[in-house]
C-alpha cells in the first residue's frame, strides 16, 4: 500500500501576496450587527468590550495594527467571557468577510484542499508559533469557512 498523498500546504501572514487577504489586517469592510468595520481585526478587538465605550474607540481606529494594539489594552475591561466566545467571534467575522466580498471568497474556495497555515512566531494560538506547534485557530477556521462556502455552492467539500 502507498502512503497517502499530503495536502498542500497555504502558509500566510501579511496582507501581501496571493494569499494576503486571509490576513485579519487586510482592508475588507465587513458588516456585522448593523455597523461597518474596516477590517476583521477591527471587529474582532472591538468585541473584547462589547457594548461599552472602548468598542466605539477600537471600531473607529484608523489602522488594523491600531485596532489590535487597543484590544491589548488591559485597562480596558475585558468581556468575562472573552475566552470562551472569542473564536466564534473570529469566526463570524470571517463569514462575514468572505461572505461579503464574493472575490475574496473566490481565493479561498481556489485554495482546494490545502491547509491554512497562519505562519507567524508571533502568535501561537490564532497562528502556527513559527515552527508549527501553535494552534493556527485562524487556519483552522478559514479551512471550516471555505468548507461552509463550498456546501452552499454544491461544490466538493474536502473537510476531514
Amino acid at each position: 500500500m502507498s502512503e497517502p498523498e499530503a495536502r498542500p500546504v497555504i502558509d500566510f501572514y501579511s496582507t501581501r501576496g496571493e494569499y494576503g487577504c486571509f490576513s485579519n489586517f487586510y482592508r475588507a469592510t465587513i458588516r456585522v450587527g448593523g455597523k461597518s468595520w474596516a477590517t476583521t481585526e477591527h471587529y474582532f478587538q472591538a468585541q473584547k468590550f462589547a457594548g461599552t465605550e472602548h468598542e466605539g474607540r477600537v471600531r473607529q481606529a484608523k489602522t488594523p495594527g491600531e485596532a489590535a494594539k487597543l484590544g491589548r489594552r488591559r485597562d480596558f475591561p475585558l468581556r468575562r467571557d472573552w475566552e470562551q466566545v472569542k473564536d466564534n467571534v473570529m469566526l463570524e467575522a470571517l463569514r462575514a468577510k468572505f461572505g461579503q466580498h464574493p472575490d475574496l471568497a473566490e481565493v479561498l474556495v481556489g485554495t482546494g484542499d490545502a491547509e491554512l497555515f497562519e505562519h507567524t512566531e508571533r502568535d501561537s494560538y490564532w497562528g502556527d508559533g513559527g515552527d508549527g506547534s501553535g494552534r493556527n485557530r485562524l487556519g483552522v477556521l478559514l479551512m471550516q469557512v471555505r468548507d461552509e462556502l463550498r456546501a452552499q455552492a454544491g461544490g466538493p467539500n474536502y473537510s476531514q
